[in-house]
């Protein structure tokens, strides 16, 4: 039988981990990687609330998208390798999670708008709400609960400088947008057969940039958010194509 995680082991292993009071917390949180938590989804915000408190933040993206949907066989010939549904306002499951979902309904919580909003509690809500340039800009940190990189949303502020060769890979074509239409779905078209942010999640655990330990049955990680999504910037503008598995650009 699964153990369950407690609230104070929980704030304990936060605690340790690095979480403080006052820090600004971009949290993505597997529940089930923990195991079980005795109280769910709230126990997990209202531990995580204890410690940073109110001159602290929390923000999670609550972005209005679907877990990754099953390719069929006309998507596979369309050479789609993502597949998503744009979902309704209030519409679940999201890909996002429980914990997420949880925090968003909370009343003391504010949300942004639009397809890739985001939720906030504590000191600048308001600020937060709007994207995660404020939390970027004052040293916040991302906390990664059961979930590595690959769900830091983060990363993708410094995307602007991905070469454009390297955008279009992704682009379907326009027989997959006519099938999918952006205003309900969101679909890609290549994968990158490395793992790009893996090759930077490793960069800044050399750096000392990343704390790590392990809450439950969950590996946890802290992550300086600014001084990591510098590395992929910089790797984005001096050595891309190497980053995405590709031959050099001509």
């Amino acid at each position: 039988m699964t153990a369950s995680v407690s609230k104070t082991e929980l704030e304990n292993g936060l605690r340790a981990l690095g979480v403080k009071r006052g820090m600004m917390l971009e949290v993505h949180c597997s529940l089930r990687s923990f195991g079980q938590v005795a109280g769910g989804a709230k126990t997990v915000i209202e531990a995580l609330q204890r410690i940073v408190g109110t001159d602290g933040a929390i923000v999670m993206p609550t972005f209005r998208l679907s877990p990754d949907l099953p390719l069929d066989d006309e998507d596979k010939r369309l050479g789609l390798t993502l597949k998503v549904r744009i979902l309704a306002e209030n519409e679940e499951p999201s890909a996002m999670g429980a914990v997420a979902e949880a925090f968003r309904k909370m009343p003391d919580v504010m949300t942004g708008d639009g397809i890739f909003r985001v939720s906030a509690w504590g000191k600048d809500a308001q600020k937060h709400a709007a994207g995660f340039a404020h939390l970027i800009d004052s040293g916040g940190y991302a906390l990664l609960l059961g979930v590595d990189i690959y769900r830091m949303s983060s990363m993708h502020y410094v995307e602007d400088s991905m070469p454009t060769e390297i955008k279009d890979r992704f682009r379907p074509s326009e027989e997959a947008q006519r099938r999918y239409p952006e205003s309900d779905w969101f679909i890609e078209a290549w994968a990158p057969t490395t793992k790009p942010w893996y090759t930077i999640q490793a960069m800044a655990q050399e750096k000392g940039f990343i704390a790590n330990a392990t809450i439950g049955a969950s590996r946890c990680m802290l992550v300086q958010v600014k001084n990591t999504i510098s590395l992929y910037r910089f790797a984005l503008l001096n050595d891309p194509f190497v980053l995405y598995g590709l031959p050099l650009s001509r």
